[in-house]
């Protein structure tokens, strides 16, 4: 059996968006379409058993976010899943058992942008499956360009390129599991894929003989994006049809992919798996970006 895309519901707004979200990401992959409701977030170290009132208000869950789907997808099968918290632990499993994880992303602040809470956060830093954060107020619509004048984009919109496909990638660290989902991402979105590569020019105490730091930054510009095109090459070849552009910018990585994912339909960012003492971390590039981007992000872990 094919592994489902997985949406995680608890009656908010975000998390019916994601729920919308994830039911047209399943018709796009042709995979099955599970909401997962999690009751009891927060369990006594005893052990709580769900009330009735904790079940009811899970069923309702569900079924506000079936009866969205139903109404902007119809037709698509959904099945639903009740399981115990604590959330970070119950999502966890149901990730790792997903071809696609997807939670919602809360507000928006003009000082701190989106808030993500710590439950999400704690998923997006242990998954080990993809996970994708989306928005309030994430529609169908916004995945598309704008129909031209006089086409209806709601009749037209299996046609209807969608918006660009934003991959921040790190040409230091290239890693093929993030560089293989945006590219199958932009085809299945029908999209442009955008590849973002930020760097920095050191300083003259950093370099070691033979660095490049100390070129031009026309010509550094230019050695890295040589790079970039060498690293894309055999994935240009895997999607012959994939319409890339590379860009490669001056400037701190975090800063340049919010201002890179404006307007575009999805950002793919890498998280590296460490086994690191402290615990996992979604690190600075994907943090800023859960927090500071309007459009849906997905984070893949990789090694």
């Amino acid at each position: 059996m094919l592994a489902p895309v997985i949406a995680a519901v608890d009656g908010s707004a975000e998390s019916l968006a994601a729920a919308e979200w994830a039911a047209r990401e399943a018709v796009r992959r042709n995979r099955p379409l599970k909401l997962v409701h999690v009751w009891n977030w927060h369990p006594r170290q005893d052990g709580e058993p769900a009330t009735a009132a904790q079940r009811h208000l899970a069923r309702r869950c569900l079924h506000r976010a079936e009866e969205r789907i139903q109404r902007t997808c119809p037709g698509v099968g959904v099945e639903e899943e009740q399981v115990e918290g604590p959330a970070t632990a119950a999502l966890l499993r149901a990730a790792a058992r997903a071809d696609l994880l997807v939670l919602g992303s809360r507000g928006l602040s003009g000082f701190t942008g989106f808030v993500v809470g710590s439950v999400a956060l704690g998923v997006v830093a242990r998954a080990a499956r993809p996970v994708v954060l989306v928005r309030a107020d994430e529609t169908a619509t916004d995945e598309h360009v704008p129909a031209a004048r006089g086409q209806d984009s709601a009749r037209d919109s299996t046609r209807t390129p969608g918006r660009d496909v934003v991959l921040g990638l790190d040409l230091g660290d290239p890693c093929d599991e993030v560089i293989e989902f945006a590219f199958e991402a932009a085809r299945l979105h029908h999209a442009r894929l955008r590849v973002v590569h930020a760097w920095q020019q050191p300083s003259a105490i950093a370099l070691g003989p033979g660095d490049i730091g100390l070129v031009q930054k026309p010509r550094r510009a230019d050695e890295w994006l040589g790079f970039m095109t060498a690293v894309l090459q055999v994935w240009r070849e895997k999607y012959p049809e994939a319409d890339v552009v590379e860009t490669v910018t001056e400037g701190r990585p975090q800063s340049v992919l919010v201002r890179a994912a404006s307007g575009a339909s999805l950002l793919v960012v890498g998280r590296r798996v460490t086994d690191r003492p402290a615990g996992p971390r979604t690190g600075p590039v994907a943090h800023a970006a859960i927090h500071h981007v309007g459009c849906p992000v997905a984070v893949v872990p990789h090694d």
